[in-house]
């Protein structure tokens, strides 16, 4: 798998939600993560001919837990290959999760901290959006997890507008899926998630149910993303709500 191979559904879902406008000056959340490192390889790509000028800064949140040093560096010289300023953000949020809360289901704290601070040297930085790895595989993987766990028919959206700090949250990776970025990222360089509770997840529980309803049918998960990209196909109790209202059914 390519660079250019990756950049065409990558740019599709940009412009198909206008997340970039000349001008920006764009974070990239970058944990050291297979995905996160893609966005910041196509992001690299695409500034690079893209019509609309925009700037691009990286962001690392240490999470005070134990990392590989030499991970890490291998990381820090390719983004300087990339030519992309990178940022690392001490915080203490791996002491709160497992020392101080003793979380047993931490991520969904982890991932607020961890937005918190990426939103804070995103300001610091003067950026005006903030770009996330989040993928195809994601977007049902969180559907499930809204559906499963909270009785929500909900998913993230690609573009998300901060009111409390400004900052809008971009998702350019909706159209790849995870096989696509793992061939990708076979030569790349990755830091290793040193989180106690990877793989030992409500995520990761979703991650193998849905692998395992893909053996029974093959094109669930296609079939569950055309419905997410395409949601004037869906029929749910609220639109019916609507339609009812809108004729008249309740005003007897």
């Amino acid at each position: 798998m390519t660079t250019q191979q990756l950049l065409s559904p990558f740019r599709r879902a940009v412009e198909d939600y206008k997340m970039i406008r000349d001008g920006d000056k764009i974070a990239v959340g970058l944990s050291g993560g297979k995905d996160s490192v893609t966005l910041l390889t196509l992001m690299a790509a695409l500034k690079r001919f893209y019509p609309a000028n925009f700037e691009l800064v990286a962001i690392t949140v240490d999470l005070g837990l134990e990392y590989d040093k030499n991970e890490v560096a291998a990381l820090e010289n390719y983004c300087d290959e990339l030519n992309v300023k990178l940022i690392t953000e001490k915080s203490q949020i791996g002491e709160i999760l497992f020392d101080i809360r003793k979380e047993t289901n931490p991520c969904s704290l982890c991932s607020k901290l961890r937005r918190g601070a990426l939103n804070s040297v995103a300001i610091k930085e003067g950026c005006n959006k903030l770009a996330l790895g989040h993928h195809a595989d994601d977007l049902v993987e969180t559907l499930f997890l809204s559906l499963i766990y909270e009785g929500r028919f909900s998913t993230f959206e690609p573009v998300t507008y901060l009111d409390r700090t400004g900052i809008t949250v971009i998702r350019p990776m909706i159209y790849i899926e995870e096989k696509d970025i793992r061939a990708f990222m076979k030569d790349k360089p990755t830091v290793h998630n040193p989180c106690p509770a990877d793989k030992h997840t409500r995520r990761q529980f979703v991650k193998e149910l849905i692998a395992s309803i893909k053996q029974e049918v093959p094109t669930a998960k296609s079939r569950m993303l055309s419905a997410i990209y395409h949601p004037e196909r869906n029929h749910l109790f609220g639109e019916v709500l609507e339609k009812l209202k809108e004729n008249g059914y309740f005003d007897s």
